[in-house]
């Protein structure tokens, strides 16, 4: 009996070590920010940039739609919160971690909207299969775009989406749902984490600096915020974000006016006071020294 026993918690120890060492499923973790509005973010892991779910009787409007292969998780996660499909899916850019599940939106029914230059964009650099560019098929594009922002009225929560130019990308828009007082940024903002000015798909350091200065405009201090990766924010966590931005390039552009090269501004390690509470796997504190000394010496005729 007593050997028994043994055998019996000896098992049950096994399957909870067991239990302990598998590892956990990626998934998204659902979050309430408004009534009828949500924010699905990753669990265990990267599912791309956070999502934002719009329910109510006359639509349901998905904002990005995460990669291909999150396309189930993604889709439960949205039947946990509404029996309706999906009828628009906005992307803030043509990134792939927010632009993955176009052609699956697509043929569920949902109409894709975006700024005109995720579509320009997405057309010339095609999509990546494995090392090789292919041209992107018809149905990942959006079938709706519009130059400077567009408004949407569904459920009683008017949706204004607007252009940020030459910011993260140069086809970023910000979504505000005015009466929600919730704004989604898209990849403008981090919270918590250096960013990541794409320049070679037309972002820039003073148009990222002037989205997020747009942003702070839209905001007061009940708005909550869904940044494009990072936790829930307010307009507290996105005025910390913009003095970093700002002291950042203040710092890198005394170097630059003091004649360094890129190596010697990465050694001088300016930013070594932020490194702390903003370097993270993606933009480390070298990389976000390299993009903002390219940006500055570069691109910086995108500034306003």
């Amino acid at each position: 009996m007593i050997k028994r026993l043994f055998m019996m918690l000896l098992s049950g120890f096994t399957l909870s070590v067991q239990a302990q060492e598998a590892p956990q499923k990626v998934e998204f973790k659902t979050q309430e920010v408004a009534s009828g509005l949500y924010m699905l973010s990753g669990k265990n892991g990267f599912t791309g940039g956070n999502l934002g779910v719009m329910v109510g009787k006359e639509a349901v409007v998905l904002i990005d739609d995460s990669m291909p292969q999150l396309l189930d998780n993604m889709q439960s996660s949205i039947k946990a919160v509404t029996d309706r499909p999906v009828d628009y899916v906005l992307n803030t850019h043509l990134h792939a971690d927010h632009t993955g599940n176009n052609a699956a939106m697509h043929k569920s029914g949902a109409h894709v909207v975006a700024h005109e230059n995720v579509r320009k964009r997405l057309i010339q650099k095609g999509i990546t299969d494995g090392n090789e560019m292919k041209p992107t098929p018809q149905e990942n594009l959006p079938v709706i775009t519009f130059e400077q922002a567009i408004n949407l009225y569904f459920n009683e929560q008017p949706m204004r989406v607007v252009h940020v130019p030459h910011a993260h990308t140069d086809g970023d828009s910000v979504i505000h749902f005015t009466r929600a007082n919730v704004i989604h940024t898209g990849d403008v903002f981090f919270n918590g984490r250096f960013p990541f000015i794409d320049i070679d798909s037309g972002g820039s350091v003073a148009g990222m600096i002037a989205a997020l200065e747009t942003i702070e405009g839209m905001a007061d201090n009940n708005t909550k915020i869904i940044p494009g990766h990072g936790e829930l924010a307010d307009k507290d966590a996105l005025q910390k974000a913009i003095k970093m931005l700002k002291d950042s390039r203040d710092k890198i552009q005394l170097l630059i006016d003091q004649g360094l090269d890129e190596a010697a501004t990465v050694d001088a390690n300016p930013l070594a006071d932020y490194h702390h509470n903003w370097n993270w796997n993606f933009i480390t504190t070298e990389r976000m020294v390299k993009q903002l000394y390219r940006g500055l010496t570069e691109t910086d005729h995108h500034s306003h």
